[in-house]
């Protein structure tokens, strides 16, 4: 399983890249793969300021449709426009391409509250 050490983790399988005070987040490699094939991704909350944990979008795969939550207090910037003809970048490179959301953190603590590749390995039970 690819945990990299350079992000941090939910509890929900998400993941944030810090850079400066915005962000980018996407879906794990767990996640992904526990969804299977992605075939539609919704994010209609571009402009809006949310509170961490909130619901950012939605992410529908062959299995099931699975709410996508946010790991930080923020403003949504920008949603990745690729995935919207090519959802399939999420389970192909999640940490990369598969990026979902780009997020202006409105409060830095709060990603103290979040798990390092180590708590997060733990808690797959890697």
């Amino acid at each position: 399983m690819n945990i990299p050490v350079d992000l941090r983790y939910t509890k929900e399988h998400e993941w944030i890249k810090v850079e400066g005070d915005t962000a980018i987040v996407g879906v794990t490699e767990y996640a992904q793969k526990e969804l299977g094939d992605i075939v539609f991704l919704e994010v209609e909350t571009i402009g809006e300021t949310l509170d961490s944990g909130e619901i950012f979008g939605t992410v529908e795969a062959v299995k099931t449709v699975s709410d996508l939550y946010l790991p930080a207090s923020g403003e949504i910037l920008e949603f990745n426009e690729s995935l919207v003809s090519a959802p399939e970048q999420i389970n192909q490179d999640p940490y990369g391409k598969g990026w979902i959301i780009k997020l202006k953190i409105s409060d830095m603590a709060e990603l103290d509250n979040l798990l390092d590749a180590d708590a997060y390995g733990k808690l797959l039970g890697a």
